[in-house]
């Protein structure tokens, strides 16, 4: 099966790889030991080096490529294979479908024993380039070097603007052009770093916690407008002011430009204050007539295009009439509350975020919508059975949880409940896949519609309408 080469590095010939594991790596067998292999694809035969063996599968990286799989195609970063984004752009975007499609349909059976023969086609994204209106990129003194830096004989930069590298918290990939976020995402990011370089701004050290560059922060929305936000961590006023500037001069069709001082161990800036440099505190998007204020904390759907296609899914899939009561649980910023506002009676958003929830009522006051209630607050805690007599049994339960899914206290009051219809959507198969099968003694699942909000990438949304049995 292997053979060993000095060192104890165990190379296996000739492994077929047959499918992709959620993780985004390619699935062989050698004898009974499952090999999850790094950037290989369904119809490669390759021989592996093992990285890490456990009693039934192992890691492993390729070592040759022997035969190349039809569903392969040439990346088109030059970062793939460092970065820790878009780990799916060697194979080909149909592909990326179908097994996406194919993940979501073994978790729902595997784990919520569903039946998903009747299971809809995946929707995927038109665009699977700058789809993102979001990304955070981390300053470093302490870049990741390529082979091709180590090679050189010079010496070369180590300070860095970009994303960490995946296992190495204090490392961080210096990024020349992202695929993800349109421009002027590019142009802004690689203007900063060349203006810190010149005017010596440091770059942040992640062990020490020392410099003066952070993070930056960028959003675009699809009614063109930008929000930049730089993190400072011990800057000068002098070196705020420079920066904020030139910025200001240098990028006239920026709409919120903003900063923040962040000299905690660790770069969440909710607790933080944000400060105004020029323009207005926040952007606007818009989707299907709606207005939402987004600010440099808000949560809002990363691909607003696909994001306005999963709600619409969502819409239908809820099936309503006008009359509905509507419990939207994980709100957040009140997004699908407001978006169906207009076709039911009421909804009732309840999320843990307190800021998210401000967010959710300006909108809803922005708009004109006066048929919705938001409440902050942990779901197990506010879900009660006086809070339910308050407002009502609702006819449709909207819940669209973080990753780690539902509390299973949640379950049982939505089993308490009996809303005619649930309405679930997921960004994590597995953790939806148990929450069914908790929710199947009183619900039959009615219709399942896989949704790709992030092309290249091993993640997929997934819709489930559940209608409760009798």
């Amino acid at each position: 099966m292997s053979r060993r080469k000095p060192g104890t590095v165990t190379i296996i010939p000739n492994v077929q790889i047959i499918d992709i594991a959620e993780e985004g790596k390619g699935v062989g067998k050698a004898d009974e030991l499952v090999i999850f292999v790094d950037k290989a694809v369904p119809g490669d035969v390759v021989d592996v080096r093992l990285t890490k063996k456990k009693k039934n599968f192992a890691e492993a990286i390729i070592e040759k490529l022997h035969e190349q799989s039809d569903l392969r195609t040439e990346p088109f970063c030059a970062h793939f294979g460092t970065c820790g984004g878009c780990k799916w752009q060697h194979m080909g975007y149909d592909a990326q479908l179908k097994f996406k499609q194919k993940n979501v349909e073994a978790a729902l059976q595997r784990l919520g024993k569903v039946d998903t023969s009747s299971a809809e086609p995946i929707l995927g994204s038109v665009k699977n380039k700058y789809y993102r209106n979001k990304l955070e990129f981390t300053f470093s003194n302490k870049r990741w070097l390529e082979k091709v830096d180590v090679d050189k004989d010079e010496d070369f930069d180590m300070n860095a603007l970009g994303f960490h590298v995946p296992l190495r918290f204090d490392k961080i990939l210096d990024i020349e052009h992202c695929y993800l976020q349109d421009e002027p995402s590019n142009q802004i990011r690689n203007a900063v770093r060349k203006y810190a370089l010149k005017n010596e701004l440091s770059f942040y050290d992640l062990r020490n916690h020392e410099g003066v560059m952070r993070n930056l922060i960028i959003r675009t929305s699809t009614t063109g407008e930008v929000m930049v936000a730089v993190v400072f961590a011990y800057p000068e006023e002098a070196q705020v002011n420079g920066l904020m500037n030139f910025l200001k001069a240098e990028f006239p069709q920026i709409t919120s430009l903003l900063y923040i001082i962040n000299q905690k161990k660790n770069d969440t800036i909710f607790d933080q204050d944000v400060n105004v440099f020029a323009g207005r505190d926040h952007i606007f998007e818009e989707m299907d007539g709606i207005k939402f204020k987004i600010g440099v904390k808000s949560f809002y759907q990363t691909n607003s295009e696909q994001a306005f296609k999963l709600y619409k899914i969502t819409r239908e899939f809820a099936g309503f009439t006008g009359n509905e009561l509507v419990y939207d649980l994980y709100t957040g910023a009140g997004t699908i509350a407001n978006f169906i506002a207009k076709d039911v009676k009421q909804v009732v958003g309840v999320e843990y975020v307190p800021t998210a929830i401000e967010d959710a009522k300006f909108n809803s006051t922005l708009n004109g919508i006066n048929n919705t209630i938001f409440y902050a607050g942990d779901m197990k805690d506010i879900l009660t059975s006086d809070f339910i007599s308050a407002h009502g049994k609702p006819d449709v339960v909207i819940t669209d949880p973080p990753r780690a899914g539902m509390h299973t206290d949640v379950v049982q009051r939505l089993l308490e409940m009996e809303a005619e219809k649930i309405v679930y959507v997921s960004c994590n198969a597995a953790t939806q896949a148990r929450d069914l099968e908790l929710l199947k003694d009183k619900y039959d699942v009615a219709r399942i519609k896989p949704v790709d909000m992030f092309p290249h990438t091993q993640h997929v949304e997934n819709v489930v309408l559940l209608k409760l049995k009798g």
